[in-house]
């Protein structure tokens, strides 16, 4: 499982994907969200938009992402 650690109080769902690297760009979301199955805690998930909180888990290309967040002595770094 790999861990996302938010820097916010979200993120998307297509800055995630960029972010790990699934997608080269985050224009190229609206096309894994329609060819692939992504799963948002479970359910097929469409909306490159989709805010993702803390305890969120994505299923993509046999991935399992989780969103953390940061812990308050690294915010304060």
């Amino acid at each position: 499982m790999i861990e996302v650690p938010l820097t916010g109080p979200y993120i998307t769902l297509q800055n995630l994907l960029k972010s790990e690297g699934l997608i080269p760009t985050g224009g190229s979301a609206k096309w894994l969200l329609q060819e692939e199955s992504v799963l948002v805690n479970g359910v097929r998930e469409q909306r490159r938009g989709r805010k993702l909180y803390e305890g969120d888990q994505v299923n993509c290309s046999g991935q399992l992402i989780r969103v953390v967040a940061i812990a308050s002595r690294d915010r304060e770094e």
